[in-house]
């Protein structure tokens, strides 16, 4: 037998706030126009409902499951309750516990109506709470297909928050908004969220001026938002903000994110201006250090290029620090590329810049968690620290027990596919390997594929094979010989005294279903043939027979591609074109322990 709590609607509706009320959820609509799923609620307590009710993103799954559904009662373990817009309220469930399902329960209990505040003093009076008998247990459908939703990864998934109270008021004794319910249509809110990540302060100048600016990374326990400040806000607020502290923050402006600049779950952000007040909050709250959505290493090639993604591993090696330039303003960065693994017996390259390449010590093998990595597919897969990222060593969190506990035993010597292609284990490309003729059927016209291929170069064409280029770092557009001994570049539209050799190599690469000319450009034809452009280029001009015999040395040897597939059109005629990520000389054990494992998958012994 089952109860409702009967009054809790107009409870909390008044500013109460009753431990772990018992509700039924009467309807459930999905909110449109939102970037994120979010779903909206009808509850009822038995004598009052109210449609008030948002469940917090990280809850979705129970939606997708069908574990809740029209005519569940549930009981609302955690919540927030506040108003938004004069005295519109806004109650969002962080935590509950599904007492019965919508199929156990069947039918709306009671005859509840909808809430109307003028009607409380006529309401004081509680009714005996309406007690509903269970009928005998059904089985509940599952409602994923009905509501036609897509499961997906919740947002605090990972490192979840530990049970705890909920900080409702603000010093000053108003309400505190949860983020998830954050809008620019809001004009008075204070929220209470702990700052995750902070970056340094970067300036900018342009025609419009000068400036200068820092973000940081805010969390509650409904969601996460980024907030920005600007030039007079800067010199406010940077020293006094501190990283895994909370704060009450209030009166910041509201807009729609650039995605560009943040990979935070959240369709908007936050740009303090000269009415923002934050005030550090020195209650015990519930709101988690971080939250985590793990990528597995073994899942990075199945991701596009560019993506954004959260990634955990242990510090397997660590390189040299060393220097670049940037191309476009011709700044030197530091960097350090460090190799971390995880328990899909996978490594990568994580590339870590400024402050932290130079501060990182990889001597002890630490648990590496990074939020907002970048991927790259320069080279195979690869992941690059942003300005944006967080980056933890050794962080508190189960899954950096567990990895760092599988490494300490047994981990740290097992064998491993490096995805990073240099460095890694003799002929290891990292990827799904295919036929030839697999990759031009599974190829598509929308994306390019990614694949690996081991075949023998069995033809290369030597004319065209090499062109001469741009001398200006970053330009590899071919220049106009003026015959003066001057070589024009049109797209820098400049003229130099020299050029630099770039090698465009076209090879037919054949296996056992088929035979394909794919594209081989620089960094990879210059490690295919074992000599870099401009000695190439010399011997092309002056000793030809060297020229050949350097090429015909690759000729009938059998490598691993990792190859980038692509259809186009041309002439209105699709054709199938590759050019060479990565490539490796094939390692026969390699080869054959792969061939092994892919033998066991089909027999299904493995």
């Amino acid at each position: 037998m089952e109860s409702l709590t009967t009054g809790a609607i107009a409870n909390i509706v008044d500013g109460g706030h009753p431990e772990k009320p018992v509700v039924q959820i009467l309807t459930m609509k999905r909110i449109p126009n939102s970037s994120q799923e979010r779903w909206r609620l009808l509850l009822s307590d038995g004598k009052w409902s109210n449609s008030f009710a948002m469940l917090a993103t990280q809850l979705n799954p129970k939606v997708d499951s069908g574990d809740i559904t029209n005519n569940s009662i549930i009981r609302m373990d955690r919540y927030v309750c506040n108003t938004v817009q004069e005295n519109k309220k806004v109650l969002i469930i962080l935590d509950l516990s599904v007492i019965m399902t919508g199929a156990e329960v069947g039918k709306k209990i009671g005859t509840p109506v909808t809430y109307d505040s003028s009607k409380i003093a006529a309401q004081q009076q509680e009714q005996p709470q309406q007690q509903y008998k269970a009928p005998a247990s059904k089985v509940a459908p599952n409602m994923s297909s009905a509501g036609g939703n897509v499961a997906r990864i919740p947002l605090a998934q990972h490192n979840a928050p530990a049970k705890g109270p909920c900080v409702t008021k603000t010093p000053s004794g108003g309400n505190v908004h949860p983020i998830e319910s954050l809008t620019p249509y809001q004009n008075r809110w204070t929220i209470c969220a702990r700052v995750t990540n902070k970056s340094g302060i970067r300036t900018w100048s342009n025609s419009r001026g000068e400036g200068k600016l820092f973000s940081m990374d805010l969390l509650d326990e409904t969601g996460e938002i980024r907030a920005t400040a600007f030039n007079n806000e800067v010199d406010k607020f940077y020293d006094m903000i501190e990283v895994d502290k909370v704060y009450f923050i209030s009166s910041a402006t509201l807009k729609t994110a650039n995605k560009q600049y943040s990979n935070l779950n959240n369709e908007y952000e936050m740009s303090f201006n000269r009415t923002t007040e934050v005030t550090p909050c020195h209650e015990q709250t519930a709101i988690p250090t971080m939250q985590f959505n793990f990528v597995s290493l073994d899942q990075l090639e199945s991701l596009q290029k560019d993506a954004i993604l959260d990634v955990i591993g242990v510090c397997k090696e660590t390189h040299d620090l060393s220097h670049v330039i940037m191309k476009s303003t011709g700044k030197e960065l530091t960097k350090r590329d460090i190799q971390i693994v995880d328990t899909t017996a996978r490594e990568v390259r994580l590339t870590l810049w400024g402050t932290q390449a130079e501060t990182f010590d990889g001597s002890q093998q630490p648990v590496v968690a990074v939020k907002g990595a970048k991927l790259s597919d320069f080279n195979g897969s690869s992941l690059s620290v942003l300005s944006s990222s967080c980056v933890q060593i050794n962080p508190d969190i189960q899954e950096a027990h567990m990895l760092k506990g599988w490494f300490d035993n047994g981990g740290n010597v097992a064998e491993t596919v490096n995805l990073s292609g240099k460095g890694g284990q003799a002929g290891s490309v990292g990827g799904t390997f295919k036929l030839i003729a697999e990759a031009k059927q599974n190829t598509g016209t929308d994306q390019p594929e990614y694949c690996c291929a081991k075949g023998c170069i069995v033809m290369v064409r030597k004319e065209n094979s090499m062109y001469t280029a741009c001398p200006r770092d970053g330009c590899n557009k071919k220049v106009v010989d003026q015959g003066n001994g001057m070589y024009r570049c049109e797209k820098c539209d400049q003229t130099y005294d020299t050029f630099q050799w770039r090698i465009m190599l076209q090879a037919c690469v054949a296996d056992i279903s088929d035979s394909q000319w794919i594209s081989i450009f620089q960094d990879q034809a210059e490690q295919l043939l074992n000599t870099n452009a401009n000695e190439l280029g010399a011997l092309r001009e002056t000793n030809k027979d060297d020229f050949e015999k350097i090429m015909d040395g690759i000729l009938f040897k059998n490598y691993n591609f990792k190859l980038r597939c692509k259809i186009e059109t041309y002439n209105g005629e699709n054709r199938w074109k590759a050019s060479v990520m990565n490539l490796n000389p094939v390692d026969p054990q390699e080869h054959s322990r792969r061939l092994i494992t892919e033998i066991k998958q089909l027999t299904g012994q493995a």
